[in-house]
């Protein structure tokens, strides 16, 4: 079965139509939440897609640090991603996807509760 994941709407909708295109399976927060997610906590969207079967993906490590934001993570088992840069353009958000994309998906099989930075040359688990 495919992984699905679901996207901060920090990331955007351009980030998801490039992901879809290479054949990844996503879902923005901001289809499923109003005034495009603006208003909807970490931990809400993170319980949302996790309780799916889906793998968060974000900007902000910051996220894994913070025990409110922490609990869907250890409620669920999830594994979460996130761009070790937040200033990136949308091909090198891609890029970064795209080469850790093996990786990624065998993270997800190996199950959490787990974080992990997208890097540039590697992906790499920071937390627990």
């Amino acid at each position: 079965m495919p992984h699905e994941f679901f996207l901060d709407r920090g990331l955007g909708r351009r980030l998801a139509e490039e992901l879809t295109m290479r054949g990844w399976t996503v879902h923005r927060a901001a289809e499923h939440f109003p005034d495009d997610a603006q208003h909807v906590a970490d931990e809400d969207w993170l319980a949302y897609g996790l309780t799916r079967g889906w793998s968060p993906l974000c900007k902000d490590g910051r996220i894994k640090g913070r025990d409110i934001e922490r609990t869907p993570l250890q409620t669920y088992n999830g594994v979460l991603f996130y761009l070790d840069n937040q200033k990136l353009r949308v091909v090198e958000m891609v890029q970064r996807f795209e080469r850790h994309r093996e990786a990624i998906h065998r993270a997800v099989v190996r199950g959490g509760p787990r974080a992990y930075a997208v890097g540039v040359r590697e992906l790499r688990s920071t937390w627990p």
